[in-house]
């Protein structure tokens, strides 16, 4: 559980920006909402990733530690971790499809 939380923390703090209304793939998305936070590898090795514990989402026990659905709702929702807003919600931001593919992109970085 804890594991979920950081990753979904993370997630949604690195969907900060606003979209332009247009729908975009998930790599791209990833790029301006998630990888400053994540990486664009998606390892955490940012400045932001190491100050909020971002997981490696290369490896596979990390990934095992959520379903798919937990981490939709973290992007949808945001993420809190002891009260606090970790992660924005990104709902109003990303369509619910784009939320879908950007899960399905995460999952790719899996080894």
């Amino acid at each position: 559980m804890k594991a979920l939380i950081t990753i979904t923390v993370f997630a949604i703090v690195m969907i900060a920006s606003a979209r332009n209304g247009v729908a975009a793939d998930a790599a791209t998305n990833w790029s301006h909402q998630c990888a400053s936070c994540h990486g664009k590898d998606g390892k955490g090795d940012t400045a932001m990733g190491k100050k909020l514990g971002v997981k490696d989402y290369h490896d596979a026990k990390v990934q095992a530690a959520f379903s798919d659905a937990e981490m939709e709702r973290a992007i949808k929702e945001g993420v809190k971790t002891n009260g606090k807003e970790t992660m924005k919600p990104f709902a109003i931001k990303l369509s619910n499809a784009d939320i879908k593919a950007l899960a399905a992109y995460i999952r790719s970085f899996k080894k």
